[in-house]
């Protein structure tokens, strides 16, 4: 009884690890990586799912406002057997679609203006941070394994 409840729980079942690299570039179209699978029991991952977010803060104290993109999104129907006590690896590739705000284009069609538009974003205290997130939906669980990391850009 108690393991049935465990397994549909997903405790003892499939842990999802991203493994990344450790920045990408701005023009970068797509980003590459592993997701690795692991358990204690025999289970089968059915799809997959990995997405990168940006996250676009600016302003301070109370007129901070942020706001969170996705910028790509890749899903992929398989079926993969997890065997216990070994490690399964699964490549994968984002691709980027960033969307950029004038701020971003001035600063980079005029190398002039790149350091004035640099300092006018310290003032604002614009800052965007990237992260990865990749779910797994595995065979006969109520709750899909997942994993989140974040990534910087160059």
């Amino acid at each position: 009884m108690i393991g049935r409840v465990k397994k549909w729980l997903g405790i003892e079942g499939v842990k999802l690890e991203l493994i990344l690299p450790e920045s990408f570039k701005a023009r970068d179209k797509e980003v590459q990586g592993m997701i690795q699978f692991r358990t204690m029991h025999l289970q089968t991952v059915t799809r997959i799912k990995v997405f990168m977010i940006e996250r676009y803060a600016r302003g301070r104290r109370k007129n901070k406002m942020v706001d969170e993109y996705k910028m790509g999104e890749v899903e992929m129907d398989l079926r993969i057997d997890v065997p216990p006590g070994e490690i399964v690896d699964v490549p994968f590739s984002v691709p980027i679609d960033r969307t950029k705000s004038e701020m971003d284009e001035l600063e980079e069609k005029n190398f002039l203006f790149k350091g004035l538009v640099r300092t006018a974003k310290a003032i604002k205290g614009v800052r965007s941070t990237f992260w990865i997130e990749a779910e797994a939906n595995v065979q006969g669980v109520a709750l899909n394994p997942f994993d989140k990391k974040e990534i910087a850009m160059d």
